[in-house]
């Protein structure tokens, strides 16, 4: 005969046990059994593309294909550079077609290439291709800016961003921008008979025509500022296809 002690225990455990077995049916349907009957469903429609992998689908392939992608040199100077810097895409299209299925962790992500799929989703005209939440380095770098605000708010922004680009205002940033270029130039004859880092300098140039047109100032003034967001664009970079466990970050 059992003691009230000895009960509790039993019912302690059993308790366990079965919160256990209910957290890895949840982390199996969630993990495995729902990726799979996506991608199953979407082949049926004729969309296919590289198969789920538990936990991590494609992230790990697809930084491999990055890394080694990196890692060669472009042969000559040709306008085809899709291999060099989005290798999967280049891939997996002549693979599984234009449009295809690929998977950033358990999370389903449909490429489309075909020109009028693209400008179908760009019009949005019915609100059927919702915007997905910045999350992460993602959110500190763009902020509560154009690229992730919804409903009025990207309606003011869209409104004050038209006027920043209208062709006026657009001409009057020419002479800032010619500034910017004649310094860059002007630069550039130090380099004489040497190699330019290009990337770096149009980096620059980008950075003082911005400083220069949006704030008055030169790149210099703010060279914190964009050099914290260069470094939360290399974060960003770094963990997009990285999948972890909440809280393990």
């Amino acid at each position: 005969m059992r003691t009230l002690g000895e009960v509790d225990v039993v019912v302690v455990l059993s308790f366990l046990g079965l919160f256990f077995m209910v957290v890895v049916v949840k982390v199996l349907h969630k993990l495995w059994w729902t990726p799979n009957r996506i991608q199953r469903l979407m082949a049926v429609q004729g969309i296919k593309g590289p198969s789920y992998r538990f936990i991590h689908g494609n992230t790990k392939q697809i930084s491999a294909m990055k890394k080694e992608s990196m890692t060669r040199a472009m042969e000559g100077l040709s306008h085809n550079i899709l291999p060099k810097v989005l290798p999967r895409i280049d891939s997996w299209i002549g693979m599984y077609g234009k449009n295809y299925l690929q998977w950033i962790g358990p999370q389903p992500q449909l490429v489309i290439t075909e020109p009028e799929l693209i400008k179908e989703v760009l019009n949005n005209r019915n609100r059927a291709y919702p915007k997905l939440e910045a999350k992460g380095f993602l959110r500190k770098l763009l902020g509560d800016g154009l690229a992730t605000a919804k409903g009025e708010k990207w309606a003011k922004l869209r409104k004050l961003a038209n006027y920043a680009f209208h062709g006026d205002s657009l001409k009057g940033m020419n002479p800032a921008m010619i500034s910017s270029v004649e310094k860059m130039l002007e630069r550039w004859k130090n380099y004489e008979g040497k190699e330019v880092e290009v990337f770096e300098e149009f980096r620059l140039l980008t950075s003082e025509v911005i400083s220069r047109t949006t704030f008055g100032s030169s790149y210099q003034e703010g060279k914190k500022i964009f050099d914290m967001m260069q470094k939360l664009t290399l974060l960003f970079s770094r963990n997009t296809f990285k999948v972890s466990f909440p809280g393990f970050r």
